[in-house]
């Protein structure tokens, strides 16, 4: 079995508070876009992880797709697989690859081993090693509350848009972007700015992130003014960053050869 895990952004972050469980209350417009890993399940007679593509720190125990499996080995006591991950989508650059990684091997293992379980168990599953893998249990835009696990249906017609995403290759830390968020006041509601032709969008959809990243990291609002000046109807950072992309009405033109870039289709 191959499953393609897409890349998503975040059209919109608004950091409402701390909770007393120690998250944040986010609210955020969530989108898959046509940039995949490629991700090999195969039945064994043991269970074994590899990956190939980009490199990946830390040991790979710890890495979400073995979490993932060991998740549902413990609830369901599922049989060793051999699974193979293509990393291409940059790490820690707010376009949630690996939780989106972790949530296809939930819905490839419930497939493969015939567990029969639904899109809420698998969201309920895959919310115990992420705030952002519920959402790729369903590939389709969708608004996130909570600390981005309560999600709703949200479809937009992306028909005749593209998206064009820049990684300049800066890590950005969850910890350190939340260290200097500001948190947002109470603004007319995302979904109804969401509501408004796409161009309206950059007056009225912001990523509360943004003001202390990229004081921290200048370069990233460069290339936000930058896709800005080539065009794009909306530009901003996804997440905490560092990927900045663009909403275009037409095919941009590739002027970034010395980042990481892509430019495709917002896929739901």
């Amino acid at each position: 079995m191959i499953l393609f895990p897409p890349a998503k952004v975040n059209i919109g972050l608004r950091v409402l508070g701390k909770r007393p469980d120690g998250y944040h209350e986010i609210e955020s417009y969530m989108v898959p876009v046509g940039l995949y890993d490629a991700l090999e399940l195969i039945p064994s007679d043991e269970f074994e992880f590899k990956y190939s593509g980009l490199s990946m720190e830390g040991h790979s125990d710890d890495n979400l797709c073995v979490r993932a499996y060991r998740l549902l080995e413990r609830e369901y006591g599922i049989g060793p697989v051999y699974m193979h991950l293509l990393k291409t989508i940059p790490m820690g650059a707010g376009l949630g690859g690996g939780s989106s990684d972790a949530a296809y091997v939930i819905k490839g293992l419930n497939e493969l081993f015939v567990l029969d379980l639904s899109s809420e168990r698998m969201q309920e599953l895959s919310a115990q090693l992420g705030s952002d893998c519920p959402f790729f249990i369903e590939t389709c835009g969708q608004m996130a509350k909570g600390r981005g696990e309560q999600l709703s249906m949200h479809p937009y017609e992306w028909g005749q848009y593209w998206i064009q995403l820049i990684n300049p290759g800066i890590h950005v830390s969850t910890a350190e972007a939340y260290a200097g968020v500001q948190f947002s006041g109470n603004d007319v509601s995302l979904e109804a700015c969401l509501m408004q032709p796409v161009e309206t969008w950059k007056y009225t959809i912001h990523n509360d992130f943004e003001h202390s990243v990229f004081a921290r990291h200048p370069s990233l609002k460069q290339i936000k003014e930058q896709l800005y000046r080539e065009g794009a109807l909306y530009a901003s950072m996804s997440g905490s960053g560092s990927t900045i992309f663009g909403i275009y009405d037409q095919k941009p033109k590739a002027t970034h050869s010395d980042y990481f870039g892509w430019m495709g289709k917002i896929i739901g």
